[in-house]
């Protein structure tokens, strides 16, 4: 396993992170594992050398942050691994318990740990996008947290360009802890943060973490055969929104193409081409079997042809702004 900066930080990640949203109750989704059965896939991704894990409040509840802390946080020592966790997502039903007032980032922090079994996350990030934001007070409440002990660093998911960049200036020009990461949607089939968001963090050295970077098992397989229909292509309603233009199946073809050309697999391949691009620092990905734990390291060592990555961008077609997420 080979590992990074986490952007400009000291800290080091491996070049792959392991995403726990799979991890909790399968009454939240279909697909989701209980501890159990989540227990070999982080064993597994330690005996890897994957020292970053990411979860979030909002997953199950708080139950992948509960199922996370019995797995990892007490079976290892906490020096080991890199632990992040998010928030900004409806926790409750009434309107405090969501977005970026000081009040809910304070509550879910504590209510994170106390889940986690620890006394601080590493990396402690938004999770949504929330426009009526005060990004004054954003800024301030996750300066103070880094402050308390409770958060080493803080970052960003899903957050537009200007918006990043405002929040990066405010929180230098008072001295406050800046956010140094970003997570965004970033695959063959999702490239919208190409246009922007991308160029800006490597500019500045912020680290980038995309999340699925397999299109969440789009780009896996033809999940319109029912030979190759999961849990979660039944239920994962986010998927199907996102993914299935008929562009979006000319890039899966073509990652096909190449995974058949390099004997491969269709997802090493989408991961691969991720792992490749400029500026990313370490992709995260979900893993619902030890197996697709195996498989997603392998793809460490694929290194594509300047003819294959072409193959697939050229299959790709960008969305209109207003469906970019970014």
């Amino acid at each position: 396993m080979n590992y990074v900066r986490l952007g400009n930080s000291n800290l080091k990640v491996s070049r792959l992170g392991l995403g726990a949203m799979g991890f909790g109750s399968a009454a939240w989704r279909a697909w989701v594992l209980d501890q159990g059965a989540a227990a070999p896939i982080v064993s597994r991704a330690l005996d890897h050398g994957i020292n970053f894990f990411d979860t979030c409040d909002f997953y199950s509840g708080g139950e992948s942050e509960r199922v996370l802390g019995q797995t990892l946080v007490k079976q290892q020592p906490r020096d080991s691994f890199v632990l992040a966790t998010k928030a900004g997502n409806p926790m409750s039903d009434h309107c405090n318990a969501r977005g970026y007032s000081r009040k809910h980032l304070f509550r879910a922090i504590d209510d994170s740990l106390a889940r986690l079994g620890t006394d601080h996350v590493d990396l402690f990030q938004t999770h949504i996008w929330d426009k009526e934001a005060d990004l004054d007070e954003l800024v301030e409440a996750m300066g103070d947290i880094v402050r308390s002990g409770k958060a080493l660093y803080v970052g960003v998911t899903t957050m537009p360009t200007w918006a990043l960049v405002r929040c990066r200036e405010k929180a230098k020009a008072r001295g406050i802890p800046a956010f140094l990461s970003m997570q965004c949607e970033y695959n063959p089939a999702h490239r919208e943060c190409e246009r922007e968001l991308l160029p800006y963090c490597r500019h500045e050295g912020l680290a980038v973490v995309p999340f699925s970077p397999m299109a969440r098992g789009f780009l896996a397989a033809d999940r319109r055969d029912p030979e190759h229909a999961t849990a979660r292509t039944g239920s994962d309603d986010y998927m199907h929104k996102i993914y299935g233009r008929a562009n979006d199946h000319a890039v899966r073809e073509a990652v096909a193409d190449v995974a058949a050309r390099i004997g491969s697999t269709p997802a090493q391949v989408a991961l691969a081409w991720t792992l490749g691009r400029p500026g990313v620092h370490a992709p995260i990905f979900g893993a619902t079997s030890v197996n697709q734990v195996d498989e997603a390291v392998a793809a460490l060592d694929i290194v594509l042809e300047p003819e294959h990555v072409s193959a697939i961008d050229q299959a790709y077609e960008a969305r209109p702004l207003a469906g970019a997420g970014h």
